[in-house]
């Protein structure tokens, strides 16, 4: 555990924008946690915990202690009624660790293959996709508590998940560190393509074959390939605003101008909107603002298009959201957390 100085974070954010870190630390092993809160000059509220990197923007320098979480492992805890207990450290690649689980024969978190950044941020946001949220899949969350200055054990329910929310962004922001998460998956399938685009692509490749989880995730792979660049290549933060969800007299009221305005109706009796469509509904597909520009191929995606500034981005969003608010009588808000 090594403290290093004047850090550059530009290729540890995935939209690219330039930063540097005041002190910074790359956390490897869990255990080192109340040592490293011990350490001289360490303050809680201003301590950055860093994933991958692909939910954060950077307004410029980070005056503070920035801690990239890199602790790996993977190991099955229990196995009872064709259910898994497989616990994953924070540091594991989402990605990676969801073809992992495909490799042991364990179904679950097909639809929520190639979504960026690691496992201990999936529950933060909630992450999900193609009709599955994160939160089904979560057993318990491993934590580092910072105000009692020890390890706790959260469970699904104390974690408050709601969409892309959870206890992590709201009252235990700042106090809780996920260093693990452990999911239940399942050894028997069960398809879930209600999104008519997965349905399609599943039907082209699988024909009248039985599908299996691994058609599910390649199927998953494809689309994402197809509609969102690699922030490798193009750098953003894959979807940069939520998809809205709005009342039922309001989804009525645009459905009657708007009919073919994709809309999905929630068990509360909300209505969940298609932010990517309504932004692409207001012509701003391919629109910049200096190097920040609304991606080509889909509309919720902000890309980084080389050099782009944190005002830059700043400006696009802000441009965004305010069209649509004027069109549409709908607040979009922002998925990243600007820094």
């Amino acid at each position: 555990m090594e403290l290093q100085h004047n850090v550059d974070l530009s290729t540890l954010n995935t939209f690219g924008l330039p930063a540097r870190a005041r002190d910074f630390i790359e956390l490897n092993d869990a255990a080192d946690l109340p040592a490293l809160c011990q350490m001289a000059g360490f303050d809680r509220k201003t301590v950055l915990w860093l994933g991958g990197g692909s939910n954060v923007l950077f307004r410029g320098d980070y005056d503070g202690l920035v801690v990239k979480m890199a602790n790996r492992g993977v190991r099955e805890l229990k196995r009872e009624n064709g259910k898994v207990w497989l616990q994953a450290q924070a540091g594991e690649v989402w990605h990676d660790f969801v073809l992992h689980t495909l490799d042991l024969g364990l179904n679950g978190l097909e639809n929520l293959s190639l979504i960026p950044g690691t496992v201990g941020a999936s529950p933060v946001q909630n992450i999900g996709a193609y009709g599955v949220e994160v939160k089904e899949l979560i057993d318990s969350v491993s934590c580092f508590d910072l105000e009692q200055q020890a390890f706790v054990e959260l469970s699904n329910a104390e974690c408050e998940f709601a969409y892309r929310e959870s206890l992590f962004k709201q009252a235990g922001k700042g106090r809780y560190v996920i260093v693990a998460v452990t999911f239940v998956l399942s050894e028997q399938f069960t398809v879930q393509a209600r999104y008519g685009d997965l349905a399609a692509v599943l039907a082209e490749n699988c024909g009248n074959r039985a599908i299996t989880a691994r058609d599910v995730s390649q199927a998953v792979c494809q689309i994402r390939a197809s509609k969102l660049p690699d922030p490798k290549v193009l750098g953003n933060v894959g979807s940069f605003f939520k998809n809205p969800v709005v009342s039922v007299k309001l989804a009525q009221s645009l459905l009657t101008n708007y009919p073919n305005m994709p809309h999905y109706p929630q068990p509360d009796g909300s209505v969940k909107l298609a932010a990517g469509w309504l932004i692409d509904q207001c012509g701003l597909k391919a629109y910049r603002m200096g190097q920040a520009a609304v991606h080509d191929k889909q509309a919720l995606v902000l890309v980084n298009l080389g050099g782009a500034c944190a005002a830059e981005v700043a400006a696009l969003a802000a441009k965004i959201q305010d069209t649509v608010q004027q069109r549409f009588n709908v607040t979009l808000s922002p998925e990243p957390s600007w820094l």
